[in-house]
């Protein structure tokens, strides 16, 4: 096991109402701090879902662990071929190299605090999805950057079932 100290100098304080907000309902991404403002510590964003709206597809990161903690409402995780519900104040840590996803359990909003540990550049994959959501991109973009953002997407049979 390798030890990494991250390496800042300040404090990193994000106001709610100074956040960077990506997208709209039926999911919105605030982005709170990226890699760059932590030395390398995180990436993280809050993420709120309407009723039953997907925050991510089944992927995997090979370099960095995923927590999602669930600030409000309920929320689907997938975690390699299981998938947990998850309520207020329920944790979930996802290894490097395990398939997850997430989403709100439907008929249920979702609110959602997302830390990527060690930290990744992430604000600018978050704005590329808006751009696809606007038509500016299309979604077959995502697989040129996958390495870049270390974000490897995969198909999920556990994750399509439970979502039909």
């Amino acid at each position: 096991m390798s030890l990494f100290v991250p390496h800042f100098d300040e404090s990193v304080i994000v106001r709610a109402a100074e956040a960077e907000v990506v997208g709209r309902a039926p999911t919105t991404v605030r982005l709170l701090a990226d890699s760059s403002a932590t030395g390398g510590a995180l990436s993280t964003q809050r993420v709120t879902l309407a009723q039953g709206a997907d925050g991510a597809k089944p992927h995997w990161h090979d370099n960095s662990a995923e927590m999602f903690f669930l600030l409000d409402g309920a929320a689907d995780i997938l975690s390699g071929d299981d998938v947990v519900t998850a309520g207020p104040g329920d944790l979930v840590v996802v290894p490097p190299g395990k398939p997850h996803a997430f989403a709100a359990v439907p008929g249920a909003d979702a609110d959602l605090l997302i830390v990527i540990t060690p930290g990744v550049e992430r604000f600018e994959y978050f704005r590329h999805l808006q751009r696809i959501r606007l038509g500016e991109a299309t979604p077959e973009s995502l697989l040129e950057v996958q390495e870049l953002y270390d974000n490897h997407f995969l198909k999920s049979a556990v994750w399509d079932t439970r979502r039909r």
